[in-house]
């Protein structure tokens, strides 16, 4: 489990494919402090296993499954990647729940400048956008973000400051690939609600805690 705050941005440092397995290793500092092998990792979004690390960097797998949902077989020596640890149990809950399941790809459709922030438009599947509502949560390459404008196939979030220095986000351009997960509260009450044969309605959302 995570929360969608980013804690640091990694760099690749190596990456290897042997027998359709993609093996990253990634250099970072902080994530470092109390690493061991079999650790959780958010990586751009996607839940990682670490299967060694050193001083200065950590290595995990990506297997077929987590490439054919992801873009992380696109990425090269050097390039940036957002790290979360997985959430202790005495933590403090920051952002959003995230799982790390990354549902679909998005891409960047516009980045436009306002008074005190970027506001970037993403395309993706309408089958994600159908998981959203207007100011709620969703998570990009994992960062936890409140959707601002959500239409069939698209939607806003705006990077403020804070945002663009502390993840990738600030360095994405139109056209690059995102990471997207719909907010897991509620795929939940979505499924309930689904079994019942029911309409979604503000009522029933609201029963949910919405």
């Amino acid at each position: 489990m995570f929360t969608g705050i980013v804690e640091e941005i990694g760099t690749v440092d190596r990456l290897v494919t042997e027998q359709n397995v993609i093996k990253l290793s990634i250099a970072c500092e902080t994530i470092l402090e109390d690493m061991h092998i079999g650790d959780s990792i958010s990586v751009n979004g996607a839940c990682l296993t670490v299967t060694s690390f050193n001083q200065k960097s950590f290595d995990v797998n990506v297997i077929k499954g987590t490439e054919n949902k992801t873009y992380l077989n696109q990425l090269t020596k050097d390039s940036s990647v957002n790290l979360e640890r997985a959430m202790p149990s005495q933590g403090r809950f920051g952002g959003h729940f995230v799982l790390g399941h990354v549902d679909e790809v998005g891409k960047v459709l516009k980045i436009r400048p306002s008074s005190n922030s970027n506001i970037m438009t993403i395309q993706c599947p309408k089958s994600i956008t159908d998981q959203m509502v207007q100011q709620g949560s969703i998570t990009v390459d994992g960062t936890s973000l409140t959707i601002f404008r959500l239409a069939e196939g698209q939607f806003d979030i705006h990077l403020i400051p804070e945002t663009k220095r502390a993840t990738i986000l600030g360095q994405k351009r139109v056209g690059d690939t995102v990471h997207l997960e719909a907010d897991m509260l509620f795929k939940y009450v979505q499924k309930a609600i689904s079994n019942q044969n029911t309409e979604l309605t503000p009522d029933k959302l609201a029963q949910f805690g919405f």
